[in-house]
Order: structure tokens, then sequence, then C-alpha cells
């Protein structure tokens, strides 16, 4: 089972010049193959007195689906590099186009490897990426004096508290992912001398985005 990889969370647009040939990358985050035809075929028809739109895309959480095309350039010489490139960041879930507009002067087969790999290179600089974590919602019950201790292990870990309630007693809910919910627990029982309770609640795909942890989609199983 896959507990975390990388993905696009918010498609951009980036755009290179080769001996006036204009190549423009866009990015978009999709979850099926359906998906990425859709958003190719959107490019196709903004684009459609473009020479070349040339596509790649990567789907599944363990790159269990990949195509590339070469949209009438020379073979290899465009989808394949493209495809190398999100697969050399590791990126899932993700589908990218690049337009051509040919600028009167032929590339050769190197330059054109090169120049769509820097294409897509700048549209994926214009977009957001993050790493999808598989994680539990983790509530934690805690009397004033165990507080701070409990503080100092979630922040030692790195985990980010989703949501807090102060009443008599304090509750929190912190996002922690499925592989450390057992060290967490155990760190905690063991800090707060077996005083915290602790109630393991949805199960979500959660990321990192601007610092703060983010739920993206619950998931079960």
């Amino acid at each position: 089972m896959t507990t975390e990889y990388r993905t696009v969370y918010e498609g951009g647009e980036g755009e290179i010049v080769e001996k006036k040939s204009r190549f423009i990358a866009a990015v978009k985050p999709v979850s099926a193959e359906d998906e990425a035809l859709a958003f190719i075929e959107s490019v196709r028809k903004r684009h459609w007195n473009a020479t070349h739109n040339c596509y790649a895309y990567v789907i599944g959480e363990r790159s269990e689906l990949a195509r590339c095309s070469d949209d009438g350039e020379p073979n290899g010489t465009a989808g394949k590099p493209m495809l190398d490139v999100l697969q050399g960041e590791e990126l899932r879930n993700t589908a990218v186009v690049v337009t051509r507009y040919f600028g009167g002067t032929l590339l050769g087969t190197g330059g054109l490897v090169r120049a769509y790999a820097q294409a897509v290179k700048a549209g994926l600089a214009s977009s957001v990426i993050i790493t999808k974590i598989r994680g539990v919602k983790l509530r934690i019950g805690t009397d004033y004096t165990g507080l701070g201790k409990i503080q100092y292990i979630l922040g030692q870990k790195g985990l980010k508290i989703l949501d807090s309630e102060y009443a008599d007693n304090v509750k929190l809910e912190v996002l922690v992912p499925e592989n450390a919910v057992e060290a967490v627990r155990s760190d905690i029982t063991e800090g707060s001398n077996g005083q915290a309770s602790m109630e393991e609640g949805e199960k979500c795909w959660f990321a990192q985005i601007d610092g703060q942890p983010v739920v993206l989609e619950e998931y079960t199983g």
C-alpha cells in the first residue's frame, strides 16, 4: 500500500522559446485516464492552430499507467522526454500538454528533446507540487498539566494541530501519517504517564501546504 506520493495540487502553465518556436506547457492534476484525455482535448481546442500538441501523463498511486504522444514530431523527441521529466520528478496523477508553435527553424532531434523537457520543467515550476500523505485524524484528550508535554512531542515530530477545544480539559485533533500513528501514540502515552486519551478518527489523504496540514480527501480501508 502506498503511504505517500508526489503529485500536482494546482496546475500551472510555463513557456520557453527556442529558435523562435514557442513551447507552452500546461500542467493539470488528474485522477483517472479519462480526466487526462479530456484535459488534452481541451488544450488542443484552445490551441487549435498550433503545430503540435504533445502530451504525457502518469496515473495511479504507484504509477500504474503512463502514456505519451509525439503528435507528429519525430518519434521519441517530444512525448518520451516529457514523460521522463514527470517520472524523474516522481509525480503521479499528473498530466502535461506541450503546445508548439513552429518558429521557422528546425531544431534537430537533440534540440527537440531538450525543448520539450525544458517546457515541462517550466510548467511544473509554475504549478504547486505536494507530497500527498495517507494519514489519520488522531484525537487527543489531556488535562492542562499535560498539555505542554504533548505540544512538545507533537512539535518534535513536526505535527500540526488541526483543531483544539479548551474547556475543563483540552481536546486536540492532529493529522498523523498512517505509518507513524503507533509511534506517536506510544510517545504521548509515555510523555503523559498514561494520562492522555487517544482515539483514531477518519482516515484521509493530506498534505503540508504553506506550512499547514490540509485534508485533501477521506478514504476507507
